[in-house]
């Protein structure tokens, strides 16, 4: 292990456990600093009002610097792109301002690539960049980027990241395929997908129960659990016209969807065209990370849902790896990485994503079958702690920054 490095880490979307969203941020860069790096965070407020300066706090042994830059999922693509260049422009000159050993940037957005660059020129040290999704691949997938100017310039930053990064971590396997289809060497990509927190997750029995006496519209019944963003790539619609299907098999499962988005209102609408709205499918705001575990240990199958895009299938999304610390079934309506997963270790189901009859049945038969819900839940846990645990991962990402503080900006 390398003495202390200064470690600057751009991450646009920092959030701690008392708030919503992703915390891979967070949780790597407080091990990094409890091994004795001197980390510093560059992030934004996306809940706060535009204008302002930074702000600078010390969270768990590292420095967070944060500008207000408001986003959301209900913003129009135009609006989002707005807030990407602006943080891009302010976190470039921030973030080229701290002595650093080397530049550790996550996307997306993609346009984190700009301030990356800037910082690690102007300090003359490395720059890894993390790959947390295929952009511009998925809006191009999805329909929201098709102006051809537009698309031509997102592939010509994508390339610019890469081009400029001595090391790229990808968070699937295919990822990482879509970073070496660009022509980057496959021997500099590494794959460090997102993590179970076991410690977090793992709760008593007690959790599970207390939640279900705060929530009597499910009681005892069997529920299934979506957290996270109801946005257009992940299609929660789906969930709902399950639901109805699954309604007519066995009434007493629920669906419960917990989170926010651009799809929120429409999914709501389906449902209650479907007739399923609070009497099967229910609908809550999202919670803080804290609260998530008791949440998903009263699940009986947790669920990652996308649309029918094979672009998407690559997803390395943080509630599939939340189920496996919580020992919970993981359920999904798409191939890839993590179907191959969850089938060989029977750690949950795999709905055909076009056939709800199909799927609705499995899931009865699932719900019914006590046995091979137990099963699957110790298939989850093993998985967290035998393969995605926090620690694990982040001691692989360690190995990744260290090397390349050794070597320098040599490619």
């Amino acid at each position: 292990m390398l003495a202390e490095m200064r470690i600057t880490y751009i991450y646009q979307y920092f959030a701690t456990l008392d708030r919503p969203g992703s915390h891979r941020c967070y949780q790597t860069a407080k091990r990094l600093a409890a091994r004795g790096h001197d980390v510093h965070v560059v992030t934004s407020d996306r809940h706060g009002q535009e204008g302002g300066g930074w702000k600078v706090e010390q969270i768990d042994g590292f420095t967070v610097h944060r500008i207000s830059n408001p986003y959301s999922n209900q913003m129009s693509y135009p609006r989002r792109l707005w807030s990407f260049f602006r943080f891009a422009w302010a976190s470039s000159i921030r973030a080229a301002s701290i002595p650093t050993d080397l530049v550790f940037a996550s996307s997306t957005p993609l346009t984190i690539a700009i301030p990356a660059v800037i910082a690690c020129r102007c300090r003359r040290v490395p720059m890894v960049f993390e790959v947390r999704d295929l952009w511009p691949d998925t809006p191009i997938a999805i329909g929201a980027l098709r102006n051809p100017l537009l698309v031509w310039a997102a592939r010509q930053l994508e390339r610019f990241a890469y081009r400029n990064a001595a090391r790229v971590v990808a968070l699937s396997p295919g990822m990482k395929d879509g970073v070496v289809r660009t022509g980057y060497p496959e021997n500099r990509v590494h794959v460090v997908p997102n993590s179970a927190d076991v410690d977090l997750f793992r709760v008593p029995a007690s959790a599970r129960l207390e939640w279900r006496r705060k929530n009597p519209s499910v009681n005892n019944r069997p529920m299934v659990l979506y957290t996270g963003t109801i946005g257009r790539i992940n299609g929660v619609e789906w969930l709902a016209r399950l639901a109805a299907l699954t309604r007519q098999l066995n009434p007493e499962i629920c669906f419960i969807v917990v989170g926010e988005g651009v799809e929120e209102a429409k999914v709501r609408r389906v449902a209650a065209e479907l007739g399923v709205l609070d009497r099967n499918f229910f609908m809550r705001p999202s919670v803080p990370k804290s609260e998530m575990p008791a949440l998903l240990s009263a699940s009986m199958l947790t669920t990652s849902v996308v649309v029918n895009k094979p672009a998407l299938w690559h997803n390395s999304a943080n509630k599939f790896f939340d189920a496996f610390a919580a020992a919970r079934p993981i359920a999904i309506n798409h191939r890839g990485w993590q179907a191959d997963l969850i089938e060989q270790h029977e750690a949950g189901l795999v709905f055909p994503f076009d056939d709800l009859p199909r799927s609705a049945e499995m899931l009865v038969s699932f719900v019914s079958d006590p046995a091979r819900i137990a099963a699957a839940c110790k298939a989850s846990g093993d998985l967290a702690d035998r393969e995605f645990s926090r620690d694990l991962l982040v001691n692989r990402l360690m190995d990744v920054l260290e090397d390349v503080v050794k070597k320098g900006n040599a490619h």
